[in-house]
């Protein structure tokens, strides 16, 4: 018997990386290669364009070739969700509408950062997204980027647009995500990593991972065992990952990842300015915690060792 309530978008989802080549261009085909394995190791969905896949440096060109590549790569073996968030709600209804053309599966639409919209600015710029498409819709709470929650009384009243119908929730608040838990029918996925586990505790459905890109196949196996009411088993994986879970934020989280991925031999290059590359010292210190987690970089990006 199932435990875990439906997934509309699935249940492991990386938030994907951008690749680039040594010149700092767009890698299409890195990109593809980097879905393709992503899928085989577990993830059942995949997000493009979000945060970690760099969308503030990359163009509306770019993230729309990104999007045909990733998605003619892995056809219908995974959900495809477009990031399209920004903080113009305009600019967001075109890259939404670009989105469905391209044919992405479902959004990811963040909060507007930088402006700190009011709820009911709020309100009306997630409705307006969801109306310019046919697509479902997952609403990205995560204040610390965005200077501005959603509140627990926005998101009830959201859920009752037919489109929307799940959130990423790093807003870190176990009880606000409760709230909304109990009075929504809402489908919540994890979108920080160590909170994978206690977010599925009080009803999320899945995860949108950044730790995914390395790890996916323990995370995917810690998923499955909650769902199976092994709760124990489900116990045991988390704290086995929590080395890994620490290893790839000490630094910004697309800088890791990035480090961690060339060093295993997949598809990434270098982050854009702002961002910087991981520094050599970082890189060790990577590898140590990925080891100290049973990810093997040597041998594969999700390779591990043993079991929990």
């Amino acid at each position: 018997m199932s435990v875990l309530s439906r997934a509309p978008f699935g249940r492991m989802i990386t938030a994907m990386v951008t690749p680039f080549t040594t010149g700092g261009e767009l890698d299409l085909k890195g990109a593809a290669a980097l879905a393709e394995h992503l899928v085989d190791v577990g993830n059942d969905g995949l997000v493009v364009n979000g945060t970690t896949g760099e969308s503030p440096t990359t163009s509306d060109v770019e993230k729309e070739e990104l999007l045909r590549a990733v998605v003619e790569a892995v056809g219908a073996r995974a959900r495809v969700i477009a990031g399209v968030g920004t903080n113009d709600t305009r600019h967001t209804v075109e890259l939404a509408v670009t989105a469905q053309k391209a044919g992405a599966h479902g959004l990811l639409v963040v909060s507007p950062y930088y402006s700190r919209p009011p709820q009911t600015g709020l309100v009306s710029h997630f409705r307006t997204v969801a109306d310019a498409t046919g697509l479902p819709m997952m609403i990205y709470d995560i204040p610390g980027r965005t200077g501005v929650p959603v509140a627990t009384d926005t998101l009830v009243r959201l859920a009752d647009h037919p489109r929307i119908v799940a959130v990423k929730d790093a807003k870190d608040d176990l009880g606000a995500s409760s709230w909304v838990l109990a009075r929504t029918e809402l489908a919540y996925y994890s979108g920080t990593d160590i909170l994978n586990l206690p977010l599925l505790a009080v009803g999320a459905v899945g995860v949108v991972s950044v730790v995914g890109h390395v790890a996916a196949t323990r995370i995917r196996s810690m998923i499955d065992a909650f769902d199976a009411g092994d709760a124990v088993r489900a116990r045991s994986l988390h704290l086995s990952l929590l080395p890994a879970y620490e290893g790839m934020f000490r630094n910004q989280g697309v800088i890791m990842t990035k480090a961690a991925l060339n060093m295993a031999g997949l598809p990434a290059g270098g982050v854009r300015p702002p961002l910087v590359d991981a520094t050599e010292e970082e890189r060790e210190q990577l590898r140590a915690d990925l080891a100290a987690a049973g990810v093997d970089l040597a041998a594969d990006a999700t390779a591990t060792v043993g079991s929990a």
